[in-house]
């Protein structure tokens, strides 16, 4: 009798099909979780789930008036969501399309022209800081800025610091723009960015520092921003804003990894001759005056 009520159990078979399904669905998930955090779609998943878990227990409770209700908002929510979501999905293709998800080694060329420009940018941001003048660098990753740099004026010159300054000078003709640089080139200048649509609360943080996190959102190019009123240095990456960067050593080693993390790549171990061209330009802008009128750092 008890045979014949037994319900068979059918055979469970765990093959190494199984096992990479597994191994997938976890990293996917992993670098889905990653690639949300800290932006405004947690709290949209968050509100989804909610929705979902009020839907069940109308199911359950068979409040058939509010369960048809939720349903029709889940649908129209899940037809929105590529356009809520559509920073969040621009970045995912772009690393995936660049591969951007396995860390390559860069050359000790790469290296060495990645310290120097990062160099003269921290040295550059800090002559400016304490004038107190406005300054909007965007430094290229590994996806183009091409669009951004037809928006501007060409220049293709040699990255240097008093390039900067002669750029950011209040009443030079590029200085309300942003410079855009790709290695110790700058590309262009008095480029428009996009804003962020994020609402920024702190009344000295003005459309400069919507732009450098506007452009951080949708690309992995890092920005650096110098407020007009303040002189405060700040950096903008994937849509973040790292402020209080006032030391020019901080600034720099901040500076170098924001960008090697920009480029997916694990840094090498610094050459000497970068060391050497790091410190001449550390001991060259200390020596040089702090007042109001723009000296040549390097003297």
């Amino acid at each position: 009798m008890i045979d014949k009520l037994a319900i068979p159990i059918p055979a469970i078979t765990f093959g190494l099909s199984d096992a990479i399904d597994i191994v997938a669905t976890a990293l996917f998930v992993y670098y889905a979780l990653l690639l949300i955090r800290g932006t405004r779609a947690v709290p949209i998943l968050f509100g989804i789930a909610v929705l979902a878990a009020v839907l069940g227990l109308a199911n359950v409770l068979h409040l058939l008036v509010l369960a048809t209700i939720l349903q029709f908002a889940l649908v129209g929510t899940a037809v929105t969501l590529p356009i809520v979501f559509q920073p969040e999905l621009r970045r995912l293709l772009e690393q995936l399309g660049r591969g951007g998800m396995i860390a390559r080694r860069e050359g000790e060329g790469d290296a060495y022209t990645l310290e120097e420009a990062v160099s003269t940018l921290a040295a550059a941001a800090i002559v400016l800081s304490r004038n107190r003048v406005g300054a909007l660098v965007a430094i290229e990753g590994a996806t183009g800025l091409r669009e951004y740099v037809e928006s501007g004026t060409r220049l293709d010159a040699k990255l240097s610091i008093e390039l900067l300054v002669a750029i950011f000078t209040p009443r030079s003709p590029l200085h309300d723009g942003a410079v855009i640089v790709k290695g110790m080139v700058v590309g262009a200048a008095g480029c428009f960015l996009p804003l962020s649509e994020n609402v920024l609360t702190e009344s000295h943080l003005g459309t400069r520092h919507r732009a450098a996190i506007g452009l951080s959102e949708q690309t992995d190019a890092v920005v650096l921003v110098i407020s007009e009123q303040t002189g405060m240095i700040s950096i903008a990456r994937m849509g973040k804003l790292s402020r209080e960067l006032g030391d020019e050593a901080r600034l720099r080693s901040v500076l170098l990894a924001c960008c090697r993390a920009s480029r997916s790549v694990r840094p090498e171990i610094m050459s000497a001759r970068a060391r050497f061209g790091r410190r001449r330009r550390k001991a060259a802008t200390a020596t040089g005056p702090t007042g109001g009128d723009f000296v040549n750092p390097r003297v």
